[in-house]
């Protein structure tokens, strides 16, 4: 909704709040403290917590930004079961398992494709 207000930035801080709180629900709180404090997603927690910290300093733009390159750093490993789960979808499925698409798709995603 924050972004969709023009980056309003109460909506965008509500957002990363239950953002987290949903984090900790879905997997609890030491698996949660164990994935943001991974040497290997240290880089991505940094920049989500300074894009939250730049939006509640009234930087909204900036720390959207700088929020999503964290996010994509702490959740980018998933991206491959994100685009298979939407190729099993109805609509949109087919669209992205199209030959001129799927692999732009499949290279955005990380993706492999064994040669046959």
């Amino acid at each position: 909704m924050g972004v969709f207000t023009f980056f309003d930035r109460a909506l965008l801080a509500l957002g990363n709040v239950l953002f987290l709180i949903g984090v900790l629900l879905i997997i609890g709180p030491q698996k949660t403290y164990n994935f943001f404090t991974r040497p290997t997603k240290r880089r991505g927690s940094i920049c989500f917590v300074f894009g939250v910290t730049l939006i509640l300093m009234k930087w909204t733009f900036l720390g959207f930004i700088i929020e999503s390159l964290g996010i994509v750093g702490l959740f980018g490993d998933f991206f491959g079961i994100i685009v298979q789960f939407l190729r099993s979808m109805p609509i949109i499925g087919p669209i992205l398992s199209n030959p001129v698409i799927a692999p732009f798709i499949d290279k955005i995603a990380g993706i492999r494709v064994l040669p046959v």
